[in-house]
């Protein structure tokens, strides 16, 4: 089959999307499946600390052809601009279709967000006479809605109807848990026949045999601290202000320190706010290269998942899966509606709370950090869950499955 895939997250970005978007893509090639990329050029502050610039328009990487579009960065602009950059996105994609892809097209795959590349996809779908298979990473536009992101009640009506015929466009739509896919059947009214929950994968290759070296700490200068890291984009959905105020109620345990990994529209923010307390235990540095990123899992006491109580819809952070293959255990503040709490119990992984008490949550940190001669036994019951639910294997023939069968 030829398969075209859309995605406006592709590596050297450091997402983990991104990375298990082209593990997707190279697996499907290596299944003998020709496959063709469309993705976003890189935004410069995601690139990983290796990326010494961005890579060539059209490319073969991994068996892969990556066909790359240049859309302005719009994710770091302000609101306005951002929403009419991403209503020019699925024609900036269409355009690339139509330069460099020549060949029949058997299934187009998309991954949102954003919502409109979702465009993209039906007028490939219509053109090429081909199926369309919607991965659903996050349900927009409730999440914007829901964190006050969108309040003009006619944008979220355009919105929301976009989002209709998204669902009612795909033959196939795949969801990242059991509850999302839920979500999708009883609250967007989509068949059950139609959607599958595939959890995002991991390669656990990277982390089996990685050792911690303290490298990351004498980096950062945490040697002999305890280290809570969170790693990743630094968003409204994150709601990362909690773990600061968490950082300000547990700041007389001086062995404690946060360790915030990465960048994103709310990092300035952040900043200030640590600097305006007087915090010396919580630290921000960019993000390090996809290669070094176990490395740094490993030499840290805790990993951190965080989701702002205002999201309503049952989204599960991918970083937690980073953290069950690192062996690391795990602390998680979440909306109520999160699979993520589910899942950590079911794993025995570690502990998780919802995050609208900050108070609850900083005797949380401090229950970890008196028992943390418990930790090890909590990271190995993560890495086994992660061997048994989030194998890239599976999952890939899984996709490879729904593609087939659409």
């Amino acid at each position: 089959m030829h398969i075209l895939l859309l995605t406006d997250q592709y590596p050297p970005e450091v997402r983990a999307i991104s990375l298990m978007i082209q593990e997707l893509a190279e697996g499907l090639a290596l299944k003998k499946h020709e496959v063709t990329v469309v993705a976003s050029y890189p935004r410069p502050s995601l690139l990983d600390e290796g990326a010494k610039e961005a890579p060539p328009e059209v490319t073969t990487e991994g068996g892969v052809r990556v066909i790359r579009v240049r859309t302005h960065h719009y994710r770091a602009a302000n609101y306005l601009m951002r929403g009419l950059g991403e209503l020019l996105l699925p024609y900036l994609f269409l355009s690339k279709v139509k330069s460099y892809v020549s060949k029949g097209v058997d299934a187009v795959v998309v991954y949102t967000p954003p919502l409109a590349l979702t465009i993209a996809g039906r007028i490939v779908k219509r053109f090429l006479r081909t199926k369309f298979i919607l991965n659903v990473q996050d349900i927009f536009p409730q999440n914007a809605i829901d964190l006050g992101i969108l309040r003009n009640p006619v944008l979220a009506w355009l919105l929301k109807r976009l989002e209709r015929q998204a669902y009612r466009g795909a033959d196939r739509i795949t969801a990242h848990s059991n509850n999302n896919a839920k979500y999708l059947i009883e609250n967007r009214g989509v068949p059950a026949s139609r959607v599958t929950s595939i959890y995002n994968w991991i390669d656990l290759s990277p982390y089996r045999n990685k050792k911690a070296t303290g490298i990351f700490r004498t980096r950062y200068g945490l040697e002999g601290k305890f280290v809570f890291l969170f790693a990743g984009i630094l968003g409204p959905s994150q709601g990362l202000d909690f773990i600061i105020r968490i950082a300000e109620e547990v700041q007389s345990i001086g062995d404690i320190q946060f360790l915030m990994i990465g960048d994103g529209r709310e990092k300035r923010g952040l900043v200030k706010m640590v600097r305006e307390r007087g915090l010396d235990n919580v630290r921000f540095h960019p993000f390090v290269s996809v290669e070094d990123y176990p490395g740094l899992v490993k030499d840290v006491d805790v990993g951190l998942a965080s989701l702002s109580s205002k999201n309503t819809t049952p989204v599960f952070p991918g970083k937690i899966v980073g953290f069950m293959a690192s062996a690391v255990p795990i602390l998680a503040f979440l909306n109520r509606e999160s699979d993520g709490h589910q899942i950590i119990r079911e794993a025995r992984c570690g502990y998780s709370t919802v995050s609208d008490d900050h108070k609850k949550a900083a005797d949380l940190v401090r229950k970890v950090f008196q028992e943390r001669e418990t930790l090890p036994l909590l990271g190995r019951n993560g890495f086994e869950y992660a061997r048994t639910h989030f194998s890239k294997e599976t999952c890939i023939d899984m996709m490879e499955k729904v593609i087939k069968s659409a």
